[in-house]
């Protein structure tokens, strides 16, 4: 693959991401996400990979509803995109998040010492997102104390501020001439 190649690929997906979520109106399109187009060389053709959040059903009728709503979109890169040929675009479904869930429920049933093969095929497309995994010997008040101190307090903060730390950094005591603590003074010229 060519860099020219990998550049209309990339105007693609960004402008067929956009045509998707501005110009077409179509009521079965469902929630999607344009994750890759992969065009031929001589730009006949371009796969087109979207991901699509729901459930099979809803999935399968995103997919219909995109296929006929492909022309147009092609239709409308004519006038958006500088090419000789927009090329015929052929909608496929990344399943790749989908791979991805089905992996993590099968790690946190090992986590939890279950059976991983009483899993089904992927039913949800996108995985709900953990705090942090449990570890063995965790208490809930342990739990609740390490979430607590990955926090910081308000106090804290504005003690930051006041420093310096947080705003403009180390570097805004060093031109003002003092250094931080076991630092020796930075003597360029402020910028």
């Amino acid at each position: 693959m060519t860099q020219r190649t990998e550049r209309i690929d990339e105007l693609l997906r960004q402008e067929i991401g956009q045509a998707l979520e501005r110009e077409v109106t179509d009521p079965g399109i469902g929630f999607v996400t344009v994750t890759k187009v992969e065009t031929v060389p001589d730009l006949s053709r371009a796969r087109v990979w979207v991901s699509v959040i729901g459930s099979d059903e809803q999935r399968k009728e995103t997919l219909a509803a995109l296929r006929r709503a492909m022309p147009f979109v092609r239709h409308g890169l004519g006038s958006k995109i500088r090419l000789r040929r927009i090329p015929e675009l052929d909608v496929r479904l990344d399943d790749s998040i989908e791979r991805g869930t089905r992996i993590l429920k099968i790690i946190d049933e090992l986590e939890a010492g279950r059976n991983p093969d009483e899993i089904g095929g992927p039913g949800e497309s996108l995985p709900t997102p953990l705090p942090r995994f449990p570890h063995e010997g965790d208490s809930l008040d342990e739990m609740l104390a390490s979430a607590s101190a990955q926090a910081p307090s308000p106090k804290s903060r504005a003690k930051r501020t006041r420093s310096g730390e947080h705003r403009g950094g180390p570097h805004k005591a060093a031109h003002s001439g003092k250094a931080p603590a076991g630092k020796p003074a930075d003597r360029r010229r402020p910028r």
